[in-house]
């Protein structure tokens, strides 16, 4: 037998022998006092909520025939150009049962539950001709740089309500030229 090896062997049997023959001593429960693991910081207060006004200013520029459907596209949640011909039903469709022009209110707004960082809003339009004429839907919104948009799954919602044959779309055949 190698005498390093029969050395180790020693070292180790008397190591386990004095284990068995001493007293056994519990570890400390905690070895390290919680105060000096965990400080008392407060949470940090949420994100004060956008102002509807940022809410309402992403509904109006959607709705705005005005403008380019491609330039709406940044204005939904992962938008592609295949959003294009959706957002155009919806702002005929909002034209063609008077809300051209509108009124847009955002109230009750609060973080989502669902999506962190995601805020929701109950949205009234109205018809500036009719106020009476209105209808109030809730929405979602997600934070992009420092503006919002219209959450994916309330654009999916919103859109399909402009489609020909769709929720809420006229009983009027289309009108060519319009």
């Amino acid at each position: 037998m190698n005498p390093t090896r029969g050395t180790l062997i020693a070292v180790v049997a008397t190591a386990i022998g004095l284990a068995g023959c001493s007293e056994h001593v519990e570890p400390p429960a905690d070895p390290m006092p919680r105060s000096l693991l965990t400080t008392d910081a407060k949470t940090p207060a949420a994100a004060p909520l956008p102002s509807p006004d940022a809410i309402t200013a992403v509904l109006y520029k959607i709705a705005d025939p005005a403008v380019p459907s491609a330039q709406k596209i940044g204005l939904i949640q992962y938008g592609t150009a295949e959003d294009q011909a959706g957002l155009d039903n919806f702002t005929k469709a909002l034209r063609d049962n008077g809300f051209n022009p509108m009124n847009v209110t955002a109230t009750d707004l609060l973080w989502s539950a669902g999506q962190p960082g995601d805020i929701i809003a109950t949205i009234t339009i109205s018809s500036v001709a009719a106020p009476d004429n209105k209808f109030t839907f809730p929405m979602e919104f997600s934070p992009i740089r420092d503006a919002w948009q219209l959450n994916r799954q309330t654009a999916n919602l919103l859109l399909k309500l402009g489609q020909p044959g769709g929720p809420g779309a006229s009983g009027a055949a289309p009108t060519p030229g319009r």
